[in-house]
């Protein structure tokens, strides 16, 4: 049971990093791209569907598995907002 936890509690980890990972990627891409909306939407789909996928993997059903990928995934997003939030960081300016 607590092996399951464990496992759980790495994969929100790693479900974490990609999903925070993959908007900070998508943020700073949309100065660069013709269709800024586009690549909103299509990559928050994209993000929010394998995010939700890995966690109803993770779960197989138990509440408790759900809880620790839960916790793994907001552990990370605090790890990645302390490390590269707005405070560290300015916005590019779009170049017309």
């Amino acid at each position: 049971m607590v092996l399951h936890i464990s496992i759980a509690f790495a994969a929100g980890l790693l479900l974490g990093l990609f999903y925070f990972g993959s908007l900070w990627l998508t943020v700073q891409n949309l100065f660069k791209v013709k269709r800024p909306a586009m690549l909103s939407i299509g990559s928050f789909f994209a993000r929010t569907g394998l995010t939700l996928g890995g966690f109803f993997i993770v779960m197989s059903g138990h509440w408790e598995r759900a809880l620790a990928c839960m916790l793994g995934f907001l552990v990370m997003r605090k790890v990645l907002t302390n490390r590269y939030g707005f405070a560290h960081q300015a916005l590019p300016t779009r170049k017309e």
